[in-house]
């Protein structure tokens, strides 16, 4: 039997899409998903489930089963503005929410079961833009970790039994500011090696921290003095003094930085950035991609995974930089040595991620329309979406080519999950299973 379980993980391992941008939060899926669909027809869809009230996250996807999250308000429906704006006020006079968790069947989109977290007046209030249901699930296959922000962090088995939960206190991860705008909470757990990490950058008392998958015992919780941030942690190797061990890494401005995923030590730490941190970082050949964009600063950071102490100004431990072409909303795609990175006005600069150096600029659309969602890529294309649910089909390589446009009907801002050839895309009112029959 053993020769066939070799055989037969790898194809699970990527047929499964377990947290924020799937295994390795690369936004790279498998198999062959359509270039072509409309969601307003139904070409190319297999199935689109409606999903009550608003929420961001992106689904998981763990062995024939789809999670997500939504806030669902007692009275009425919440209100979205999208587009490209500057506004920083907050959503005024909703009432209480339900706070809810739902799995669907992969094959079907029936919903299997629903539970209902917690219920209440949201203790933060949201930015016109946001939802109160922005954090990813993170799954490993026995836990389904689902956070909620100031309305608490929740653990069930993938049949939806509660196992353990946790109030984390009032996470107000505002604009730091002005402390009247409140955005609400948008960072993502993530699940590794028995350990659930969170990340919580918010206006006071700001934290990293892990806990035991299994009961929630804390296994370690480290403070950070930064604004408040955005991004989803990612877990990765330190080669520092040639051990090789596992390191979080975290975006931010004031502190984006590297800590020791056993016990919580900083490792190493830069200063410098936008100052409203958004993408996740990524893993790459000795390296690891951070971004931000925001304020007066757009940077790339390619910094390599031995790097220790404060690096801010250390060119031995950054690999290379560049200043003007990060992101801000989306987390970037890295492909087989090419990075693309899309601004939220449809900008995107494409990189050799060895050495820096830019292949090409290109804008995506009019301008018209604001880019949030974070790209996906599968079988030689790259799936880049905007807020009004248009996706633009590109080829992935040095040279900018449209294979496709299509409209999904929907607004769209939660990042898509692929999985067996199929794209899965969260619109404002459907999940939407795209593939072909």
């Amino acid at each position: 039997m053993r020769p066939l379980l070799l055989v037969m993980a790898p194809v699970l391992v990527a047929s499964n899409w377990p947290q924020f941008r799937g295994p390795d939060a690369n936004g790279i899926g498998d198999g062959d998903p359509p270039s072509e669909w409309n969601g307003e027809s139904g070409r190319g869809v297999l199935w689109k489930t409606a999903i009550p009230g608003l929420g961001y996250s992106s689904p998981v996807i763990w062995n024939g089963r789809i999670f997500l999250t939504s806030a669902v308000p007692a009275t009425g429906d919440a209100s979205v503005k999208l587009g490209l704006y500057g506004d920083i006020g907050s959503v005024n006079g909703e009432g209480p929410h339900s706070f809810n968790v739902y799995c669907l069947d992969q094959k079907s989109g029936k919903i299997l079961w629903t539970r209902t977290a917690t219920t209440g007046q949201p203790k933060i209030k949201r930015h016109p833009k946001s939802s109160h249901a922005n954090p990813t699930p993170a799954t490993d296959g026995k836990h389904l970790a689902v956070f909620f922000g100031s309305e608490g962090l929740y653990v069930y088995d993938l049949d939806g039994k509660l196992l353990w939960k946790k109030d984390l206190g009032t996470l107000d991860s505002g604009y730091f500011r002005v402390a009247s705008a409140q955005w609400g909470f948008a960072s993502s757990p993530v699940i590794h090696d028995g350990v659930l990490i969170i990340q919580a950058d918010v206006q006071k008392d700001s934290f990293l921290a892990a806990f035991d998958i299994r009961n929630g015992r804390e296994l370690w919780r480290t403070p950070r003095a930064d604004v408040p941030t955005f991004g989803t942690p990612a877990v990765g190797p330190y080669t520092a003094g040639g051990a090789r061990s596992k390191q979080i890494v975290v975006n931010g401005w004031r502190h984006i930085g590297g800590y020791d995923l056993k016990t919580g030590k900083e490792l190493w730490k830069l200063r410098g950035g936008g100052d409203i941190p958004v993408p996740t970082p990524l893993f790459t050949d000795g390296m690891v991609i951070v971004t931000n964009a925001h304020g007066s600063s757009r940077p790339i950071y390619a910094i390599r995974t031995d790097a220790s102490g404060d690096i801010t100004g250390n060119k031995s431990a950054i690999a290379w930089s560049q200043d003007r072409v990060g992101t801000y909303m989306q987390t970037p795609v890295l492909h087989a040595g090419t990075g693309y990175f899309c601004l939220d006005n449809g900008v995107m600069t494409v990189f050799q991620l060895a050495t820096g150096e830019r292949l090409f600029q290109q804008r995506i659309g009019g301008g018209k329309s604001g880019f949030t969602s974070s790209a996906v890529a599968a079988a030689g294309r790259l799936y880049v979406t905007d807020e009004e649910g248009h996706t633009y089909v590109l080829a992935l390589g040095n040279q900018y080519k449209v294979l496709a446009e299509n409209d999904l009907g929907e607004q769209v801002m939660a990042s898509p999950a692929v999985s067996r050839g199929v794209l899965y895309m969260r619109g404002r009112s459907h999940l939407y299973a795209i593939g072909s029959r």
